[in-house]
C-alpha cells in the first residue's frame, strides 16, 4: 500500500487505464457486496449507456463509500473526502458526497457523478483516506465505467486529502478543489496554534500545571487542560491587561479579527471589537484537538526552538492593534516579549514530525491543476494557510497549476451552492482546456450569478480579490 502515498509518484495519464484496471480487480474482489455482473446497476459515459446509479458500500478497511451517477452522465466524477473526526467507525456511517445539498442537486441534475469516501479511522485519518479514495474510484469504475474526468474535492482535512491526491495520485485524479482546507499541512498548522498557546500560558497562566501544551496523556487530560485554559481566558477577558495579552497570543496564531458568523467586520482601527472577535475564536483555534494527533503521529510534532516571537508579532500584521491595547492597559509590550524570549522552549519528536509530513504536508509537486477556496474569516484553518500553500507551490515551480479563490465572510466551510458550483466549473474548464479562465473574483461572481439565476437554491456568491498575509510558521519537508 505504500506506493499509494509515495510523494514522488508521478504517473503519466496515458498509463491510467492499466493502473485503474489492476486496482479495480482487487477492489471488486474485496470491496463490493456483489460483482457488477451479478446485478449492480451500471452506467458508462464512454459506451453511451446512462444511469441512474446509486451505490453504497464498505471497503475491506472499514471505510464506507457512496456513488451517485445521474441519467445522462457527462463523464465527470467528483470524489469527496470529509473533514477531521468524520470517520465511519464500527457503525459504518455512510459516506458524504461533498459540497452542500444545493450544489449536489445541481451537479447531479447537470450530468455530474458524485462519489464519497468516509475512512474507518478517526481524527486525522489522512493516511487511511488517501488509500480508501483509490478504492472508491476503483469501485466507481466497476459500477459506472471509466470516467473521462475525475476531480477530487474536500473540506478542511478533506481538502488536505484532495491536495494530497493532486500531488501523489495524478494517475487517479485530473484536478483538485480543496476548500477551507488545511493546506499548510498538520505540522505547520499545529505549530501555529502552539505558538499562541505558548504565549498564552507564559503570560497568563505561568506555573499553571493544569494547562498542558504538548505530550498529553489522554483525551481526559486534554479536556481538563482545555477547560483550565478556558477559565484563564475568560478571566483575562475581563481586564484591559488580559485582553491585551490575549490579542498578543492570538497574533501568533493569526486568529482572524473577524471570526464570528453573523457579525459585521470590525472597522480597521476598532481594536477592541477586533480583540473581541479573537477572544471568541481563541479556544477552538489555539487549543484545537492535539492528543489524537499526537497518538496518531507517535509523539509531539510541535516545537518552538529558535522561534522569535518579537518577529512573529511584527510579521503578523497585528502590531498596531496589540500595541494600542497594551498602551490602553498600561502594560509594557517589550517586557512581555522579553519574557517570551526567555521562556524555556519545547522540542519535537522527529518520528512524529516525519509521520505528519507523510500524511500530509504539501511539497508543491502538483501533478494536476488545483483550485483552492478559502473564507477570509476562517480560523480552522486560518486563511494564511492559503498563502503557505501558494508559496510552496511557487517554490516548486508549479505556480501555473494553481489558482486560489477567496470568499468574504467569517466562519468555516460555509460556502453557498453557487460558490461550490462556480469553483467546480472553473476547475473542470482548466482540466479540459489546459488554460485557467474566469478565476478572478469578478468573473467567479458573474458565473455564480448566472448559475443562481437558473436555480435560486444555489444562493449568492461573495468572492473577493484577496491576498492573505504571510503564514508565520511554514513547514516544508526536505525532499
Amino acid at each position: 500500500m505504500e506506493a499509494d502515498i509515495n510523494p514522488r509518484l508521478v504517473i503519466n495519464r496515458a498509463t491510467r487505464a492499466v493502473t485503474v484496471l489492476t486496482a479495480t480487480v482487487t477492489a471488486t474482489a474485496l470491496a463490493l457486496a456483489v460483482p457488477p455482473a451479478a446485478g449492480l446497476p451500471q452506467a458508462s459515459a464512454a459506451s453511451g449507456r446512462t444511469g441512474p446509479v446509486s451505490v453504497t458500500g464498505v471497503h475491506p478497511s472499514g471505510a464506507t463509500y457512496a456513488i451517485e451517477v445521474p441519467r445522462n452522465w457527462n463523464g465527470t466524477v467528483l470524489t469527496f473526502s470529509p473533514g477531521y473526526g468524520q470517520g465511519a467507525g464500527p457503525q459504518h456511517l455512510p459516506a458524504d458526497l461533498g459540497g452542500n445539498a444545493a450544489a449536489q442537486s445541481w451537479l447531479l441534475a447537470h450530468g455530474y457523478a458524485l462519489a464519497g469516501t468516509r475512512p474507518y479511522g478517526s481524527g486525522w485519518a489522512v493516511e487511511e483516506t488517501l488509500r480508501a479514495s483509490a478504492d472508491t474510484l476503483a469501485a466507481f469504475a466497476q459500477v459506472a465505467g471509466e470516467p473521462t474526468t475525475t476531480l477530487a474535492w474536500g473540506g478542511s482535512m478533506g481538502g488536505a486529502i484532495a491536495a494530497g491526491l493532486a500531488e501523489r495520485r495524478p494517475d487517479l485524479v485530473d484536478g483538485a478543489l480543496p476548500y477551507c482546507a488545511s493546506v499548510a499541512g498538520p505540522v505547520a498548522m499545529l505549530n501555529q496554534s502552539f505558538d499562541a498557546a505558548f504565549g498564552f500560558k507564559t503570560l497568563l497562566a505561568p506555573g499553571d500545571d493544569a494547562v498542558k501544551l504538548v505530550r498529553l496523556a489522554s483525551d481526559d487530560e486534554e479536556a481538563r487542560s482545555v477547560a483550565a485554559a478556558r477559565a484563564v481566558l475568560d478571566a483575562a477577558q475581563q481586564t484591559p491587561a488580559g485582553r491585551a495579552r490575549i490579542a498578543l497570543a492570538a497574533s501568533f496564531a493569526q486568529v482572524s479579527t473577524w471570526s464570528v458568523t453573523g457579525t459585521a467586520e470590525p472597522a480597521p482601527r476598532d481594536w477592541a471589537a477586533q480583540q473581541a472577535q479573537e477572544y471568541a475564536a481563541f479556544t477552538a483555534t489555539v487549543f484545537s484537538p492535539r492528543y489524537p494527533l499526537e497518538q496518531r503521529a507517535g509523539g509531539n510534532f510541535s516545537w518552538n526552538t529558535g522561534v522569535d516571537y518579537r518577529r512573529e508579532l511584527r510579521e503578523s500584521g497585528r502590531t498596531q492593534q496589540v500595541r494600542a491595547l497594551y498602551d490602553s492597559a498600561g502594560l509594557d509590550l517589550d517586557a512581555d516579549l522579553a519574557a517570551l524570549a526567555a521562556a524555556p522552549r519545547v522540542s519535537a519528536d522527529p518520528g512524529a514530525v516525519t509521520y505528519m509530513e507523510n500524511y500530509f504536508t504539501p511539497r508543491g509537486a502538483l501533478g494536476v491543476p488545483v483550485l483552492t477556496m478559502h473564507e477570509r474569516g476562517d480560523n480552522y484553518p486560518t486563511v494564511t494557510q492559503a498563502r503557505a500553500y501558494s508559496d510552496v507551490v511557487r517554490r516548486a515551480g508549479n505556480q501555473a497549476m494553481l489558482r486560489q479563490a477567496f470568499v468574504d465572510r467569517p466562519g468555516h466551510c460555509r460556502y453557498t451552492g453557487a460558490e461550490f458550483v462556480a469553483a467546480v466549473r472553473t476547475l473542470e474548464n482548466r482540466v479540459t482546456t489546459g488554460r485557467w479562465t474566469d478565476v478572478d473574483a469578478h468573473r467567479l461572481n458573474a458565473l455564480a450569478a448566472r448559475l443562481a439565476a437558473e436555480n435560486s437554491d444555489l444562493g449568492a456568491a461573495e468572492f473577493i480579490p484577496y491576498t492573505p498575509g504571510r503564514f508565520l510558521r511554514p513547514h516544508v519537508p526536505e525532499r
